[in-house]
């Protein structure tokens, strides 16, 4: 629970204090406002890579397996997209707060948004195996 209040400080941190340094890109709001879009960005990027999950796993399925062939390197070379993805559909959702003028510059914010999910992620079954551990000594 920490580490994901942790990654909303750090999201609406990205919204209120860089994206604005990133040509094209503009926030209009507080800081507050800023950690309510960084939720509406979660949903979003969720709502997103289930979409894409469910879609991999239906081409995965309905072929045999021949789509992994299209749909490995698509995931190895365009993961990255998804976060620009996210924050263009806030920015459609909420034009009054986030605005971008083209492709580039919510890409190189997605970027941003990509460090941050790649910074605060964790393994959590060494948290689990250091905790059991802990129990049995």
């Amino acid at each position: 629970m920490k580490r994901y209040l942790i990654r909303l400080v750090l999201v609406a941190s990205a919204f209120y204090f860089i994206f604005p340094m990133i040509p094209g890109v503009q926030f209009h709001g507080s800081f507050l406002h800023a950690l309510g879009v960084g939720m509406l960005f979660a949903f979003f990027g969720w709502i997103i890579e289930s979409i894409a999950i469910a879609i991999s796993t239906i081409l995965t399925i309905g072929t045999l397996g021949v789509a992994l062939i299209f749909l490995v390197p698509m995931w190895i070379l365009g993961f990255w997209l998804l976060p620009a993805v996210g924050l263009r559909y806030v920015a459609d959702f909420m034009p009054e707060s986030l605005s971008f003028t083209g492709w580039w510059p919510s890409i190189w914010a997605g970027l941003v948004m990509l460090v941050i999910g790649i910074a605060t992620s964790g393994d959590d079954s060494k948290r689990v195996i250091r905790t059991r551990e802990e129990v049995v000594a």
